[in-house]
């Protein structure tokens, strides 16, 4: 699916740093999950991204990577110096969206991000990097509005693709671990309970990782033996690949991208719906959806 946000459960609202009712998003499927939950709790939405760039100043293209050329021709024409532009696609760099956008606007404001599904818990991890011409105060404004969501900070973009093999693949890696025997399944909650909290001390300790975890380690202990079995299995060479594999699948979907694979007859005016990608590597993409937030935009003057 290409969604704003996808959630089992309930999304969460976030800190009022902007008021649901003047947030829009553009689905051509109103009927699913998400699109519910989100109108819950007063997301607008429409059928037309067109219509929903014009009446809006901060724009997430939050579709698949070979989707987003397809989004910016359709919108570039209503794209102006007003505008941010917030990519969530996985691999798209900046400067191609600079390069699409600008046969109609001489500089657009493009930002890159990269996000994970705990926002909507509101304990979601962004990172971002900010374009040529986006000002200093247009990446504040994104920072306020994800931070309302859990943590985030600015970062080179070249480190963008780790972060997605990372924290943006990383809430599956954590699921998939939880899958075990001895009952933990029906009491999932213990489990994360305790990652949470160790996640929590590790980001609010002094102490190196490694000591934290040989506090754990009792000599002869549980832990100690439970650790030989994680190393003996490769556990730490499989976390490393699995982040590595997600890393350069990223850079491949900027690949797609950039060949535009989708064909234009695909295209439907403001839906592309269910388009089958050329490449028997992908599964088959739904249609667009285009998140847009409709705070006003801070001062172009830069920093």
């Amino acid at each position: 699916e290409n969604s704003v946000v996808r959630s089992p459960g309930k999304i969460r609202p976030a800190r009022r740093v902007l008021a649901a009712h003047k947030i829009t998003a553009s689905s051509p499927d109103t009927d699913l999950p998400t699109v519910s939950g989100l109108r819950k709790i007063g997301v607008n939405f429409t059928v037309s991204n067109k219509d929903t760039v014009k009446s809006s100043d901060v724009l997430f293209l939050a579709v698949k990577p070979p989707i987003i050329p397809f989004i910016l021709e359709e919108v570039g024409p209503d794209i102006e110096p007003r505008h941010i532009v917030v990519s969530c696609a996985a691999g798209v760099t900046i400067s191609s969206i600079e390069k699409k956008l600008s046969t109609f606007c001489p500089t657009p404001k493009v930002i890159r991000c990269m996000t994970n599904t705990p926002v909507v818990v509101r304990e979601g991890a962004t990172v971002y990097a900010t374009g040529t011409h986006a000002d200093v105060e247009d990446g504040k404004l994104l920072e306020q509005l994800m931070a309302s969501v859990g943590f985030c900070t600015e970062v080179e973009e070249d480190l963008i693709d780790a972060v997605t093999g990372l924290s943006g693949s990383g809430p599956a890696y954590v699921r998939a671990a939880s899958a075990t025997r001895d009952g933990l399944g029906r009491a999932v909650g213990f489990l994360f309970s305790s990652l949470q909290g160790a996640a929590k001390m590790l980001l609010e300790s002094e102490q190196h990782p490694g000591q934290l975890k040989d506090n754990v380690c009792s000599p002869g202990g549980a832990t100690i033996h439970a650790l030989h079995f994680l190393e003996s299995g490769g556990f730490r060479s499989l976390l490393i690949n699995a982040v590595e594999a997600s890393c350069i699948r990223t850079r491949e979907l900027q690949h797609l991208a950039d060949q535009e694979k989708i064909s234009p007859a695909a295209i439907k005016k403001t839906l592309l719906d269910k388009v089958k990608l050329e490449s028997p590597s992908l599964s088959v993409a739904s249609a667009s959806k285009v998140s847009l937030f409709t705070s006003k935009s801070p001062s172009s003057k830069k920093n």
